[in-house]
């Protein structure tokens, strides 16, 4: 049997229609890619199968300064406690060797006095150890093995007390501690400055002692792919900032503001506004410098993703004078407002500057029509309060004012009316 042929061509059918419609640009959606960087500048990054793992034990006192706190405690407790078992052990040997703990023995001089077993054997050990010295217990000169066991014993309990009080005190005085009170504004914000198209970030300190020789480098990370297909998951990028230009180190002594000009060598120069929010890098920022007070060298890191770059914004001042003194307002350290900026790549702005021109003179007819409103607002405002109060005016007025009178007055043709107020 023959289909049935339809009445309306092809042409004029839904498919024919929809397919001649006009349709919008789709732009993908970006992948939630891992960060490298954590907001608060600690590395997103999984070391697995090493099979060296004897190479951190070559360097002891690195490896008890990163370790955990919990794990540091434990170490620290277990290296003690063993050290008074194992001389306490050898003290008891001695005893046992000069037969002083022969209960049959009344007479004699013994090695070590009142070292009867082992619990006292441990508890001169931790004597001679940390040199309490209680005065119960004490060596004598008759045995030079006793004698050779308390200098090893000292010797070893003063290299103890070195590695571990030293690591204590570096995890302690670790220069990550100062960087807490380094901040970075939690957006970044690209606008126009100098008629440049720039990238911006803010940084402050929050204490009083300063950081010497403070630096800040920028680099940029994403994943990239080389013309002979090779994968580079983590490729970074470096970034030069207007201080690193310079070759200058930064005064921190209030809050700065970082900035990019986002030229031909910047990996953000073929990035619109569009594009960069479909784009999966990453920026990172590092802060270095010496800590006046230690004298150690810190660091801070974090980094922006591309949903913590606002396009076309910029950040508000924070720094006024106050009866003679500069204040910094920390309540408004990332505040940002929105400016005038063009929308496309930084290429296309150096290829066409009218672009920024139009953006600047829309953006200023923009302000004036705003103002030309605010004003009328204002004047119809203040002329609805006066006609207001000009007619409860009139009304109080009337009310006060005073009746008229009527009265009749005797003419020649017959009688005159007169009012009088």
């Amino acid at each position: 049997m023959l289909a049935r042929k339809s009445i309306i061509p092809e042409e004029f059918g839904l498919p024919g229609l929809a397919s001649r419609m006009p349709r919008k640009p789709v732009f993908r959606d970006r992948v939630n890619k891992a960060r490298f960087i954590a907001k608060n500048g600690s590395c997103n990054l999984a070391h697995k199968n090493i099979r060296e793992q004897g190479r951190f034990l070559q360097d002891v006192f690195t490896t008890l300064v990163d370790l955990k706190w919990r794990f540091t405690l434990v170490i620290f407790t277990t290296t003690f406690v063993s050290s008074w078992l194992l001389f306490a052990m050898s003290w008891w040997l001695v005893a046992f060797a000069h037969g002083d703990l022969d209960p049959k023995r009344q007479n004699g001089t013994h090695c070590v006095t009142d070292v009867k077993s082992f619990t006292s054997a441990f508890l001169f050990s931790i004597e001679v150890q940390v040199t309490i010295g209680f005065g119960g217990r004490m060596i004598t000169e008759q045995c030079p093995t006793a004698i050779t066991v308390l200098i090893l014993q000292n010797i070893v309990g003063l290299i103890i007390n070195a590695v571990m009080l030293g690591c204590i005190f570096m995890k302690t005085a670790q220069s990550n501690r100062r960087a807490e009170t380094l901040i970075f504004s939690r957006h970044a914000v690209i606008a126009v400055r100098n008629n440049r198209l720039c990238f911006m970030i803010r940084i402050g300190d929050l204490r009083k002692s300063m950081i010497i020789g403070a630096t800040v480098r920028l680099q940029v990370v994403r994943k990239t792919t080389t013309p002979e297909g090779e994968v580079i998951p983590i490729h970074q990028i470096d970034v030069q900032t207007e201080s690193a230009v310079a070759s200058n180190s930064l005064f921190l002594l209030a809050p700065l503001i970082i900035c990019h000009i986002i030229d031909k060598n910047s990996p953000l120069y073929d990035l619109s506004a569009m594009e960069l929010q479909c784009s999966d890098l990453e920026v990172i920022v590092i802060l270095e410098g010496v800590v006046e007070t230690t004298g150690i060298t810190t660091q801070a890191r974090t980094s922006y993703v591309s949903e913590e770059i606002q396009w076309g914004h910029r950040f508000v001042p924070i720094v006024t004078e106050e009866e003679g003194v500069y204040s910094v307002d920390y309540s408004k350290f990332g505040n940002t407002v929105k400016v005038a900026t063009p929308r496309c790549s930084a290429r296309e702005l150096d290829e066409k500057p009218s672009i920024l021109i139009q953006t600047l003179q829309k953006s200023e007819l923009s302000h004036q029509n705003s103002l030309r409103k605010r004003n009328s607002m204002r004047r119809n405002n203040s002329m609805r309060k006066g006609a207001g109060s000009s007619g409860s005016l009139r009304r109080n007025n009337s009310g006060l004012a005073a009746p008229k009178v009527q009265f009749f007055t005797p003419g020649e043709g017959g009688q005159t009316l007169n009012a009088v107020t």
